[in-house]
């Protein structure tokens, strides 16, 4: 991700200024490597492509256009972050849902001894009781509008 980061600066700097061949080398190779920044480079190329065929006048139209295509490119490059957000929220949610159940589990079986549960009553309580809504609000981080994930 740090890597991304600084070759990202790197890729912005060689659009307004000129690099040095090591840098452009180091450039080239690593976005025939990386999928995020190759498209990183098209997209910031096509962005500043269109901001040159504006003509830029006073009138509002014209600002709009040139906010509207910046909050497009904006948008786009932030939407690969945001999705591996998402599933890393749901990887995490899914391990504390399998690390909550054996805990529980374990503390349960304890328990179930002065009870008198047996083994099959307390496992279906921990499959019911905790396993399945915690797996169910696991899914939940996936099946929900973006708005309402609480991660982006």
């Amino acid at each position: 991700m740090e890597c991304d980061k600084r070759l990202r600066e790197l890729i912005d700097r060689s659009f307004v200024e000129e690099v040095s061949e090591g840098e452009r080398h180091l450039i080239d190779h690593h976005i025939r490597d990386c999928d995020g920044c190759k498209r990183y480079v098209e997209l910031t190329a096509r962005t500043i492509r269109g901001l040159r065929e504006f003509t830029f006048t006073s009138e509002a139209e014209s600002s709009a256009q040139v906010f509207e295509i910046l909050a497009h490119h904006t948008g786009t490059m932030r939407q690969h972050n945001v999705q591996f957000k998402i599933w890393a929220a749901f990887a995490g949610a899914l391990s504390m849902s399998i690390v909550g159940s054996a805990l529980v589990y374990q503390v349960a079986k304890f328990l179930a001894a002065p009870m008198h549960f047996d083994n099959a009553q307390v496992q279906a309580g921990v499959l019911v009781f905790w396993l399945l809504p915690s797996f169910c609000s696991a899914v939940c981080t996936l099946a929900a509008p973006g708005e309402n994930r609480g991660i982006a």
